[in-house]
Formats: structure tokens, C-alpha cells, sequence
């Protein structure tokens, strides 16, 4: 596969040799290929230059965008048979990851992921939907000389109102030098507020420039359907509520009384908004809302006079990096621990991890065993994981999983 013929009077085509273990990789379809598993190259590469790999026979490999200023130094688009990257290719690989989701959803949810990184073949991007906004988020620098060609392509298949780019804390800096900035409209004009969202009918505000992920987290979906199967008559912890997600869904579920606790007052305020949003419907509108900020380490333990039917635990990253891993799986059993000591006979523990350098046996695990050492008698009812609008085809991708057990 090659873009193209190179222009004129430009230099050669970016060639890379690959070590022996990078080239299985590369043939099983991963799209990463690290710098220490470059051989040899032609010449110095510039960030977002396609970039061809060659076997040890001379044959075509792979091709992808070329970052020199990451460790993931080639972003792989494509492998196996070479074919051309020309408008119709890029028209097709964005294509389908729309039709993907064409069946999905139906008029009562207007907030998904679109396109979902690696596992969509769009390696280190991803493409969420708010309603008639857009937000785009780039992981490497590899995208920015791609960005008019990518917002070309959005315009025609998806015209939303606005587009927005969000970018990784590590790539900010060098996006200045591409005239692009975290936050600034590519389509349409930024949003001066937050905008609101239909998910499951419910109605919720996403921060398109100041948000976590990309202004909501739209990956708990399936989980927050589940919790408001369960919620019916029951006083529920939501910890690390963030703006209330499990929190409104607990309420429309029929929930007696809700608890939204969380260390940020900004996250609190999102959640006392949504739940505003809503009170047309009867069961939110019934439901007692309480939020309160505080450290849910130090408050959990703290809080021995207070009881729930439901405790849900849905933490940040707790293992940002391999070294994290163990402090993590730690961190996740004292939660578990000080949360089933909060709950009612019967009650539902749902525990949920996104780091994706624990995995899904080691936290479900790590749950199962505080769960046994307890005392008390329980069943797991569930374990879920990615959502299907967040598909996740390669190890490195797995990082949602969620365990809900009764006591």
C-alpha cells in the first residue's frame, strides 16, 4: 500500500526495517511498531510522514503514520496486500466505522463514539458524537498534517455543527507549531457552554473544551443501564460520581435516595445540573439527590453510620503506567473493602477499573477475593466490558471492566 507517488523534487519514500518480533506483530495485525524495533531507515522521518515497512525480503508489510517524537514510532493504517491511500480509501475506512454504529443506537441516545481508535483502524484517534457536535481527539502528532483531510471527511459523511479538537496533554505543545491549539473549532464555532445530549433518553451536559475524555464519559453507557435495573427502592453511593452519570440512571431506575460523592465541587455542580435537566421525569424528580465533596479514600472509611443498598465504585486510572500496576490493584481492594462495609444485606457492590494495565482477571480478582474475605455470604451477578461503540481488538485496548456482586 502507498499514498501515492511522492511529489516532485521531495525526498524518498520513508522506508523502515523492523526486527524479526516486530515483524509477526505487524502480520497479526497490530498497529503499533516501537522504536526499539526499528532496524534501519532510509532517512530522518517528520511527525505524520507515511511511512512503509519492508519485510526481510523486500516485500511491503505495512504502512502508517510516522511519529519520530513517541515511542510508538509508526502508527499502523494498514497490512497485508498494498493498495493505494487515496480519498476514496480514506472515504471508505471512515465509512465504516460509521455503519459500525449504524444500528446501535436508537432517537433516544445522540452521544457514542464514532470512531474508537486502533480498533476502528484510526490508531491514536478517536471521534465522539454530543448531538450535532463532534469531538475529535488526537493521541500523536502523527494526525496533525492529516487534520484538513480528516475534517474534509467529516464534513461530508457526518456535516455536525461543530467540530471540536481535543488533544493529550504530551502532543499540546508541539501542536502549536501546526497552528492548532486544545479546545479550538474546526467546523463551526467552540461552544461558549457546556452542551447538552440524549443518552438512553435521559439528558446530560458535555464539556466539549474542559471535560474529561472528551467532555463526558459515554464508555459506562452499558454499565449505567444495569445500574438502573437495579435500583429500584434503593439508597445508592455513587463514588467518584464525576457529573452523576450512574447518579441519574440510579434515580430514573426508582431509586428511593442517591448520594453523589466526589473530591471535585466543579464535577458536583455538572451532576446537580443534570439532575435538573430531568425533572420532568417522575422518578428523578422523586428522588432524593445529595452530593458531597469529599475524598472518597478518606470519606468511605470514615462514613461507618452510613448505610446503601448499592455502592458503586467507579474510580480514574489508578495504574497511569506498568509500575502503577500493583499500588493500583491494592488501591481497588481497599475500596471494595470500605464499600461492602457500607452496604445493607442484600446490597449490590458494582466496581468498576479503567486502567488498562490491570486487567480484567486481576481486578475482578482483587474484588472477588475482599468479597470472600469479608465474611459475609455473596453472589456475583455480572462482569461486563467494553461497551459496543468501544471496541477493543488489540490487548493494549482493554482497559473498561466492571463486576457487580450481592451481599
Amino acid at each position: 500500500m502507498h499514498p501515492g507517488p511522492p511529489p516532485a523534487n521531495s525526498p524518498p519514500r520513508l522506508r523502515l526495517r523492523v526486527s524479526p518480533v516486530a515483524e509477526t506483530l505487524l502480520r497479526s495485525g497490530h498497529p503499533w511498531l516501537f522504536a526499539d524495533s526499528v532496524r534501519g531507515q532510509n532517512r530522518e522521518g517528520q511527525p505524520g510522514e507515511f511511512a512503509v515497512v519492508y519485510d526481510r525480503n523486500d516485500a511491503f508489510l505495512a504502512i502508517g503514520l510516522y511519529d519520530p517524537g513517541s515511542p510508538i514510532r509508526l502508527r499502523v493504517l494498514h497490512q497485508g496486500k498494498p493498495a493505494t491511500l487515496d480519498d476514496a480509501w480514506w472515504t471508505q475506512r471512515l465509512a465504516a466505522s460509521l455503519t459500525r454504529r449504524a444500528t446501535l443506537f436508537d432517537d433516544r441516545t445522540d452521544g457514542y463514539r464514532w470512531v474508537n481508535g486502533e480498533s476502528d483502524g484510526w490508531p491514536g484517534l478517536v471521534l465522539d458524537r454530543y448531538a450535532k457536535s463532534v469531538v475529535i481527539k488526537l493521541y500523536t502528532a502523527a494526525w496533525f498534517p492529516h487534520l484538513d483531510r480528516l475534517t474534509r471527511l467529516i464534513q461530508d459523511q457526518i456535516n455536525p455543527a461543530r467540530l471540536v479538537l481535543r488533544l493529550s496533554r504530551n502532543i499540546q505543545d508541539a501542536a502549536n507549531a501546526f497552528g492548532l491549539a486544545e479546545g479550538q473549532a474546526l467546523i463551526g464555532t467552540a461552544p461558549e457552554q457546556p452542551v447538552v445530549f440524549h443518552e438512553s433518553g435521559l439528558r446530560f451536559e458535555a464539556d466539549l473544551l474542559r471535560g474529561q475524555k472528551t467532555g463526558f464519559f459515554l464508555d459506562q453507557r452499558e454499565n449505567r443501564r444495569l445500574i438502573e435495573s437495579l435500583s429500584r427502592d434503593a439508597k445508592v453511593l455513587n463514588a467518584f460520581s464525576f457529573t452523576g452519570g450512574f447518579s441519574l440512571y440510579a434515580a430514573r431506575g426508582g431509586a428511593d435516595a442517591v448520594t453523589s460523592l466526589d473530591i471535585s465541587t466543579h464535577a458536583l455542580d455538572g451532576a446537580k445540573r443534570n439532575f435538573a435537566l430531568n425533572v420532568s421525569d417522575a422518578s428523578v424528580a422523586h428522588c432524593h439527590h445529595e452530593t458531597i465533596q469529599a475524598d472518597v479514600f478518606e470519606w468511605l472509611p470514615s462514613s461507618a453510620n452510613q448505610r446503601f443498598n448499592m455502592v458503586i465504585l467507579d474510580p480514574p486510572s489508578l495504574a497511569r503506567r506498568e509500575t502503577d500496576r500493583t499500588e493500583a490493584i491494592r488501591a481497588y481492594q481497599r475500596l471494595a473493602t470500605d464499600g461492602i462495609k457500607r452496604l445493607e444485606s442484600g446490597g449490590v457492590l458494582a466496581a468498576a477499573s479503567c486502567s488498562a494495565h490491570v486487567s480484567a482477571e486481576e481486578f475482578f480478582d482483587a474484588v472477588r477475593q475482599v468479597a470472600r474475605s469479608s465474611g459475609r455470604r455473596f453472589s456475583e451477578w455480572k462482569t461486563t466490558g467494553h461497551a459496543p461503540d468501544h471496541p477493543a481488538t488489540i490487548p493494549e485496548a482493554h482497559y473498561l471492566k466492571c463486576i457487580f456482586l450481592r451481599f
